[in-house]
């Protein structure tokens, strides 16, 4: 006997961005520009047609539009149900509404709610949770990108890394080895220059000028008790991106998997020994 999914989940968002209502649209609502600040994005632009966002080799979540109303709004359900390996008589579609509003000045502010029915089974909540927490950082994205970048295509970098410990240590880690200051300093990071953008809970994002344009975003989280990942995402947004990926992405890639991160003695809670690789 299947569980009626009647425990409802809510998530809700503002974010004032520049630019018309019409490049707003464009980012939010397109392929080319979703990819450019959230996940890489493949999407039917018309009400019914299809979506999928790419979170790494052999995952990502499919759905479909469900309302297209340009340059307002785009209503998108997705079958989270599946991406969680879960019944899915169990859960309703997770559906995500994006409300672009015209304010004077030549901004607009960006509303976004997500919504879903489940079971109340505890990791339904956990994945509420950290839905929450993980989309934050994107809509600083979103910002950066349309301040800088607004209709430009990026191509995406990104590496990540597992260590022993847990995810504070690791972002402290992560922070001194690459001298990340806080927000408005110029930074060097791997031979880019650049500027703190924002500093949040365990990430921070990075407008780079040189040698490309980009926005880079690196961050620490737990995956369990014992074990924490580190990672880079970058946006690339220059002629020569794809090189330019190519040639960093596996350089990013063994970097972060040779930062030697403290592990604490469970006996007395102070560093033993770096972790990571040699």
């Amino acid at each position: 006997m299947n569980t009626i999914p009647n425990v409802p989940y809510r998530l809700e968002f503002s974010v004032e961005v520049p630019g018309a209502p019409e490049q707003v649209w464009q980012a939010i609502a397109t392929a080319k520009g979703m990819s450019a600040w959230f996940l890489p994005t493949e999407m039917e632009e018309r009400e019914g047609g299809s979506l999928h966002f790419s979170m790494g080799p052999e995952m990502g979540s499919d759905g479909h539009v469900t309302r297209w109303d340009p340059p307002r709004r785009i209503v998108y359900e997705e079958d989270w149900a599946t991406l969680m390996g879960k019944d899915p008589d169990a859960l309703s579609p997770l559906t995500s509404e994006f409300l672009v509003e015209a304010q004077s000045g030549g901004s607009c502010v960006v509303r976004v709610t997500s919504s879903g029915f489940g079971t109340g089974a505890a990791w339904e909540s956990e994945f509420w949770e950290d839905m929450g927490a993980n989309w934050m950082p994107f809509f600083d994205n979103l910002r950066l990108y349309l301040t800088h970048f607004p209709g430009q295509e990026a191509t995406q970098l990104e590496a990540t890394a597992s260590h022993p410990g847990d995810a504070d240590t690791l972002w402290s880690t992560l922070q001194d080895a690459l001298a990340l200051g806080t927000e408005g300093t110029a930074v060097e990071i791997r031979g880019a220059t650049g500027r703190v953008e924002r500093v949040g809970e365990r990430q921070a994002l990075i407008r780079l000028t040189a040698p490309v344009p980009a926005m880079l975003s690196v961050f620490a989280y737990g995956e369990s008790a014992d074990t924490a990942t580190a990672g880079a995402r970058a946006y690339v947004f220059s002629a020569d991106a794809a090189d330019y990926v190519r040639r960093e992405e596996p350089a990013w890639q063994d970097w972060l998997q040779q930062l030697e991160v403290p592990v604490l003695d469970a006996a007395d809670g102070v560093p033993a020994h770096p972790a990571g690789t040699k």
